[in-house]
């Protein structure tokens, strides 16, 4: 019995060792490249949540590695003619510990993912046409209502603050919460702006509302990120945040180049479903 717990408290004391060497040092290599970056504050939340996870991990894969390696080493046969030692069918204590860790663990995740996705830094997901967490405009200023339209197989952009323009691109302030409205004119889409920490769902006939708000300018990847028909790879494209001079010289331009065409749009609404035009697929 000594010389088992004597066992138990070693192994203890090596898997506890290299927790507290390989946490902190998985952290600090890993929190500048974790995804999907810090180009807004949404994407910004999203590095810490993986840096927790990351936190959370580290401990409990060293747990098994370490159990293998200290069982190979240690329990291992030595020499010829050696028997193996006497059968074991279970051990009560070590299985209530397992469940109650288990359960103790699935909670923390749970109550953690919980709080962090109410929080309106996290709002970047789509939380129906009546959000519970908006992410605040600052003061002074509005959020910019932008609605992203999926369709086989492209995603448009209309701006219904400059007269409902809409543009094959996606181009966004610096600095400034954008309301973003996501439906779908025939299939299920997702919108996923991937730098921006943005992922959400694009239904027909349905508002799902998401904001970002980016920090830094530069391109970002927009995908689709559900399998909506032949093309659906082909649903690939580069937004843009730009400063608030350049956005406002931006939307003149597109205005002056899509203008013409502006009158045979339906007038905005949010759920923007005009007569279906198939494309194909």
């Amino acid at each position: 019995m000594i010389k088992r717990h004597r066992e138990l408290f070693r192994f203890i004391a090596i898997w506890a060792v290299l927790a507290a060497i390989a946490t902190p040092l998985a952290l600090v290599f890993l929190a500048t490249d974790q995804p999907p970056g810090v180009d807004s504050d949404d994407a910004k939340g999203q590095v810490v949540d993986n840096d927790v996870l990351t936190a959370f991990a580290v401990p409990f894969f060293l747990l098994f590695v370490t159990f293998l390696a200290y069982a190979l080493i240690r329990f291992r046969q030595r020499g010829p003619g050696v028997e193996d030692g006497p059968r074991i069918f279970g051990n009560r204590t070590l299985q209530n510990f397992w469940i109650a860790k288990s359960c103790l663990l699935v909670i923390a995740l749970f109550v953690y993912g919980t709080v962090r996705i109410l929080e309106p830094a996290a709002a970047g997901s789509g939380q129906g046409p009546t959000p519970l967490s908006p992410l605040k405009a600052a003061a002074g200023t509005s959020a910019l209502p932008v609605q992203v339209i999926g369709q086989q197989w492209q995603f448009t952009y209309r701006y219904p603050t400059y007269g409902g323009l809409e543009t094959p691109h996606l181009v966004l302030p610096l600095n400034r919460t954008i309301e973003l409205h996501v439906t779908s004119l025939d299939v299920t889409h997702s919108f996923w702006a991937y730098q921006l920490g943005v992922k959400v769902d694009a239904n027909p006939g349905v508002d799902n509302v998401a904001y970002v708000k980016a920090s830094r300018t530069g391109e970002f990847d927009v995908r689709c990120a559900e399998l909506c028909g032949i093309w659906h790879g082909y649903m690939f494209d580069h937004g843009r945040i730009v400063s608030a001079s350049q956005f406002n010289a931006w939307t003149d331009e597109q205005r002056r180049v899509f203008g013409p065409v502006l009158r045979y749009l339906p007038r905005y609404r949010k759920t923007y479903l005009p007569a279906p035009a198939r494309r194909g697929g």
